[in-house]
Parts: structure tokens; sequence; C-alpha cells
């Protein structure tokens, strides 16, 4: 993997989907944001596409997109995944760090839907490395909270582009807060969001486990920044 020499927080590429369900194997994209940060200039992209299923109503729920409007104004979806993966290979050979909260997912959802998609670049996980560097606040996890807690204006969770801009403004000031974020290498950074990322996932799966609920841990995935 060619990466970056360091993480630089003016020079990313934010990327968010929006999809038709939960399970990164088998969603398909709804909407596909990428924002371009390169010092004060700054490029927004949002592509909707027509995933070519129902959008299942809970999806709908979530992101606001029926499928009849899809089906209407998206475009067809192997376009959206064919130019979101050549977006994103594209600010990979420009430099940028990719951004992506919760990167398991939306990665995964790139690589289901194409297996030809590869992690060739540098990502940096706002997730994954607020949980490790702030171990033991208490609160959610997700975006909208990650947000509150930092100050980072959100005003439309679960529109793409929307929340893509919010995982760049985290993602900046994780690195403000700790900035050994920024001096380590792009590949030692990658490792330590990967071994974070582990030793999180496995003691969760050990809490399910001695709970008795051994269904819900066998759904923990360990792996970072793609899910086995």
């Amino acid at each position: 993997m060619t990466t970056a020499a360091h993480f630089d927080p003016s020079h990313l590429l934010s990327f968010d989907l929006e999809t038709t369900g939960r399970d990164p194997h088998t969603a398909r994209i709804v909407t596909s944001a990428l924002i371009t940060i390169n010092g004060r200039e700054r490029d927004d992209l949002e592509l909707l596409a027509d995933p070519g299923v129902p959008i299942p109503e809970e999806a709908t729920k979530v992101h606001g997109i029926s499928t009849e409007y899809a089906q209407e104004h998206g475009r067809p979806h192997d376009e959206v995944l064919s130019e979101t993966i050549e977006r994103i290979r594209t600010g990979w050979r420009d430099g940028a760090t990719l951004i992506v909260y919760n990167a398991c997912y939306d990665l995964t959802v790139l690589r289901s839907l194409d297996p030809g998609f590869t992690v060739d670049g540098p990502v940096v996980d706002p997730l994954v490395i607020d949980k490790a560097k702030d171990r033991y606040r208490k609160g959610g996890r997700r975006l909208e909270q990650v947000c509150e807690h930092y100050g980072v204006p959100l005003d439309n969770a679960h529109e793409a582009t929307a929340d893509a801009l919010a995982a760049a403004r985290v993602a900046w000031k994780l690195s403000r807060a700790y900035p050994e974020l920024t001096e380590v290498t792009s590949d030692e950074l990658m490792l330590n969001q990967a071994t974070w990322h582990y030793e999180g996932q496995s003691g969760l799966k050990k809490y399910f486990e001695d709970k008795g609920q051994a269904d819900r841990a066998a759904t923990v995935n360990t792996s970072w920044p793609l899910q086995t």
C-alpha cells in the first residue's frame, strides 16, 4: 500500500454512504458523498443511485430517500459505484487521506459490491480513534453524539454530505486534541487503528460471551478497515 507520509488534516477526502440496509455485505448504495478538502478549498459531490432493488422502509426512515424517488432521480447503481471508487482512488493518488466514520461499514459495502476494490491509501476513522483515545467517556459513539462532544455542527444527520462533512471536522478536531496522530507515518496510523479496533471489538466479543450471548458475540467483527 502506498500512502502519504503523514495524516495531513488539511488534505482530505471525506466519504459517506447511505444505503439500503445495515449489513455491509448485502447493502446497495443509495447516496454516495465525497468531500474534497485541500487547505481552504472544498469541493462537495453527492451521487444519488437507483439501487436496483426496493429500499426498505426502515432505511428510508433513516436517510429519507424512497424507492420511487431513487428510481426517478437516481443514476444507475453501477455507475455510482464505479465513480465513487474511482474518485477515492484519485484522492489517494493525489495524496489525500480518506476520512470515513465507521470505515468498516462503508468500505466493506464497496468491497462487497466490487471485489476489485482494495484499500490502497491512508484511511482515518474518527470513530475508531475517538474510542481509543477517550475510552472511558460516557455516552454513545454515534456520529451525532461524537459531534456534540467535539462541538461540531451536524444539522442533518444521515444525509450523506452532512455526515461526510461532520466526519472531516471531527477528524480535524482529533488531530488537534491528539497531535501524535499527525506525527506518526500514515502506515503506522493505519496499523494503530487496526489494532485499536481489534482490541475494542475483542473486548466486546468477550463481554457478550461472558453474558452467555453467543449469538451477539458471533456478529462482532474484529477486522479493520474492511470486514471479513
